[in-house]
């Protein structure tokens, strides 16, 4: 997704809080679920429009004709066909043109590589401004970094589901083979000390992400070993996962269209898929294990979790809120602040808050559980103990009797 016409980084800033619009620019069938995620009932959305109008002659005779034009609604509702990567925005004409007026209702259907402009009449919380930054970041979570290689060439990728970003090429001069046997084996080594520079510069390696490392003959694997080395050498903990985390493949050259032999790998394709909910997976396992052994730390539903956050047991030190995105969605603006307060609540205290996908398995698992869940610091068995019903007495201290 790319944002048009701003500085993403000021552009962020100058949203934070306020009403704001921004006009984004889906590129990729995956930008169109961020657009999904992002829109929320009664948000305004300006975007192009095909309408069917029908006029009629002085002689009463009617023609209908399907027109171009740019429409702004408010929301209503949103469907999104994962199949075909469409999405639906449906609502009330809110700008009146010369094809519409003021109230009508229609379906705009957002596309790719056409721009759509995006109001929130009540602010830009957290929770939106993340799935913003989310939508128009390359290095998106579940990116796998590819370094396709040969003697003297590397051309430096981030792969997403959908497509592949070229981040760095880099080429250095290898004496030949001929040459004498140390100045070849010099040469290698600059230019892998060259190309691990420009894979670290250019993709974040701060949480371990596979890094596939494909070449013809030995120069992956070779590459994969003086990384392992430069970590052991260095004590760089970093460089040692990466290299832990490398996986070496076989390709005909070292130029980017070979990485597309490389991609048709279903490990590499299921690899890829499992790492972008990866740490959604891991929580909720996290939290069923804690649930069966009745620990005191694994409560959901919307009350207990809410008293959990109050009590500050959500927070620094191993505290997790799990919300599904669905929530967010809601069309009673108040409901939707709550959610986005407790989560400003539990990341203000050292927490950590992840908003779940209701289109992946974890969060159809935290749905059956009312859409939010929470793992908690420390201990609380009473949580869900309803406050007991206590005899009312009367004045002189009886019992009252109903009859």
């Amino acid at each position: 997704m790319q944002l048009v016409g701003s500085k993403s980084a000021q552009r962020l800033n100058d949203l934070a809080g306020g009403e704001g619009s921004v006009s984004l620019l889906p590129v990729e069938p995956e930008d169109m679920w961020h657009a999904n995620n992002l829109i929320s009932p009664e948000d305004v959305i300006k975007a192009h429009a095909v309408r069917k109008v029908t006029t009629q002659s002085a002689t009463g005779s009617t023609q209908s004709e399907r027109v171009h034009t740019d429409l702004t609604i408010r929301v209503k509702s949103t469907f999104f066909d994962t199949a075909a990567s469409q999405l639906h925005v449906s609502g009330a004409v809110i700008v009146e043109n010369s094809f519409v007026n003021v109230g009508q209702y229609h379906t705009l259907d957002l596309e790719l590589n056409r721009q759509f402009t995006i109001w929130k009449q009540y602010g830009w919380d957290s929770v939106a401004l993340e799935e913003l930054q989310s939508a128009i970041k390359t290095d998106k979570e579940g990116a796998v970094a590819a370094v396709v290689m040969q003697e003297g060439i590397a051309n430096i990728c981030l792969i997403t589901q959908y497509r592949t970003i070229l981040k760095q090429r880099v080429e250095h001069t290898v004496p030949k083979k001929r040459s004498a046997s140390s100045d070849q084996e010099k040469g290698m080594k600059a230019f892998y000390k060259k190309t691990l520079d420009s894979l670290t510069r250019n993709i974040e390696f701060g949480v371990p992400r596979p890094l596939l490392l494909a070449s013809p003959g030995f120069v992956a694997g070779d590459f994969k070993k003086y990384i392992s080395e430069e970590g052991t050498r260095s004590g760089d903990k970093k460089l040692m996962a990466m290299a832990k985390e490398a996986t070496v493949v076989h390709s005909s050259s070292g130029h980017l269209h070979s990485l597309n032999e490389i991609l048709k790998s279903p490990e590499v394709l299921a690899t890829m898929k499992e790492m972008k909910f990866s740490k959604e997976t891991r929580f909720m396992d996290e939290f069923f294990d804690r649930l069966r052994k009745d620990d005191g730390r694994a409560w959901y539903g919307t009350s207990t979790v809410t008293k959990a956050v109050q009590e500050g047991a959500v927070g620094i030190g191993g505290g997790v809120l799990l919300v599904n995105n669905s929530l967010f969605r809601s069309l009673d603006i108040a409901t939707r602040k709550k959610y986005v307060e407790l989560v400003d609540q539990v990341r203000a205290e050292g927490g950590d808050a992840r908003i779940l996908s209701s289109d992946h398995e974890s969060g159809q698992r935290l749905d059956s559980l009312g859409g939010i869940a929470a793992i908690l610091t420390y201990p609380i068995h009473d949580l869900d103990e309803d406050e007991e019903d206590t005899a009312q007495n009367n004045g002189d201290g009886e019992q009252e009797t109903i009859i």
